[in-house]
């Protein structure tokens, strides 16, 4: 599957739920500050900030698969040589160097194959390193699936995978300490700003195919079906190391 691509500027005026879990999370992370760090789906570097606030003599990996997303990173983090900035296909194996923790915000359910994306992941760590994300799990954005299926629009751009099958792949992949976990976290939109962020956020993927004036149509109709301006997301979060040597 080719990476969706992003509208940057409008994903970061909307961003702020999927910007507080990133920070939340690499808040939580034990280092040092000299760690090599990849951020798997980097956007357009917000979390990315956090981590190299927190590395002051360590690198970080930007990795995203849209080029807008990576040019507005770019931006952003101008010339400083701690960050290197990759575009690559997450359902692969990744072309970095090996790096000591992966951290990962909203973004593996872009990813449909999630043994391929683990696979990855684990190959991309250094003995000992440790993986750490968070991304949409089972049950997520319910109410905006249930007006998919009325409309008679099918979902087949992302994945919300359990924590059951999710600790099985991890642990197939070679990860040890393996976990996962689902959290509700429901996220209240204003009336007058649900029809960008469906547009921009959930239902990007919809939109790009249809084109702007019918993907417009179904989003003002899933908008309309929605009991309360709401996002019922559920959180997959997940972790865990790759063996030392």
């Amino acid at each position: 599957m080719s990476p969706r691509e992003w509208n940057a500027a409008s994903y970061d005026a909307l961003a702020a739920p999927m910007t507080g879990r990133g920070l939340e999370l690499v808040d939580g992370l034990e280092l040092r500050g000299d760690e090599r760090v990849l951020d798997a789906g980097c956007g357009t570097g917000i979390v990315t900030a956090r981590l190299l606030e927190r590395l002051p003599d360590g690198q970080v990996v930007a990795l995203d698969g849209s080029r807008a997303m990576l040019d507005a990173a770019a931006e952003r983090f101008g010339d400083d040589p701690r960050v290197t900035l990759v575009q690559a296909d997450l359902g692969g194996p990744l072309p970095v160097e090996p790096v000591d923790v992966i951290v990962s915000t909203s973004t593996f359910h872009w990813v449909l194959d999630h043994d391929a994306l683990f696979a990855g992941l684990f190959g991309a760590l250094r003995p000992g390193g440790r993986l750490r994300a968070e991304c949409g799990g089972a049950g997520n954005i319910g109410t905006v699936l249930a007006a998919l299926e009325e409309l008679g629009v099918t979902e087949e751009d992302k994945l919300f995978a359990g924590a059951e099958e999710t600790v099985a792949q991890l642990e197939d992949a070679g990860f040890a300490d393996a976990w996962a976990d689902l959290t509700p976290r429901p996220e209240d939109v204003p009336d007058n700003r649900l029809e960008d962020f469906l547009t921009t956020v959930v239902l990007g993927g919809h939109v790009a195919r249809l084109g702007p004036e019918r993907g417009a149509e179904l989003v003002r109709g899933v908008a309309a079906r929605m009991p309360a301006p709401v996002i019922d997301y559920v959180r997959l979060n997940l972790g865990g190391t790759r063996p030392p040597a």
